[in-house]
């Protein structure tokens, strides 16, 4: 798959759809959560291949602890089995791998899977893989406003130098690009609490696709889309 001209570094997606894909099927749930999950593999690599610089995917986000008890654990299996099947195959493809959210609420098993992960692929410097798990941007802007009054406590001049670049060092992307393209699938057309400072200036991309029917060529397409806007930033 070849790079598209004038693509994007960053891309950002809510992968939306897979209880609805399965639903449609006749299937239970999980099935399209598997299916899903299995979306991810194929979507790095083209994503790669695409000279994507960081693929960063809204995986578990702080709302979908709402959902059924049973639900919300076959998610966390399907993302202590995709770490653990798909570690080594992400180190070989020099993949680097980042997670953005609060860990500390998740079972042990699922927080070792992610750490083991980490240790595994610290070193690379391929495209980014980051997750966001039981994330919500929100709740970061809040954590990191938190922070920034902390430490203007100490050293009153800092509110007096504060601006977007000072502010946005204590965000969890601190050490990110901003996001250059978000794309949701199956149909919906919100961004339900995603990255939004990082988005600001972000081109969006809806597509009735569901998820588990998301392939490197619906990712292709998206991209083209992108190459053909005008992004001004409020220039001419």
């Amino acid at each position: 798959m070849s790079e598209i001209v004038g693509g994007p570094q960053h891309v950002a997606i809510i992968m939306d759809g897979n209880g609805r894909w399965a639903k449609e099927k006749g299937l239970i749930r999980s099935l399209g959560h598997e299916r899903g999950g299995n979306q991810v593999r194929d979507i790095l690599r083209a994503a790669h291949d695409l000279d994507i610089k960081q693929l960063t995917l809204y995986a578990f986000s702080s709302e979908n602890w709402k959902r059924p008890a049973s639900e919300v654990r076959f998610l966390h299996d399907l993302l202590v089995r995709f770490l653990k099947s798909e570690t080594d195959q992400l180190n070989k493809d020099n993949v680097q791998f980042k997670t953005i959210g609060d860990l500390t609420r998740f079972p042990t098993r699922v927080q070792n899977a992610i750490k083991k992960a980490k240790e595994v692929l610290e070193n690379n410097h391929g495209i980014v893989l980051c997750l966001a798990l039981n994330y919500g941007s929100r709740a970061e802007i809040v954590q990191a406003t938190r922070r920034l009054m902390e430490e203007a406590n100490r050293e009153p001049q800092l509110a007096y130098q504060l601006t977007e670049e000072v502010f946005a060092s204590y965000l969890e992307t601190a050490d990110m690009p901003e996001v250059d393209l978000l794309i949701r699938t199956a149909g919906e057309q919100r961004v339900s609490n995603f990255l939004l400072w990082q988005i600001s200036y972000a081109e969006f991309y809806f597509t009735e696709v569901y998820w588990p029917d998301f392939t490197p060529e619906h990712l292709k397409k998206a991209l083209e889309e992108y190459s053909r806007r005008h992004r001004r930033f409020g220039g001419l």
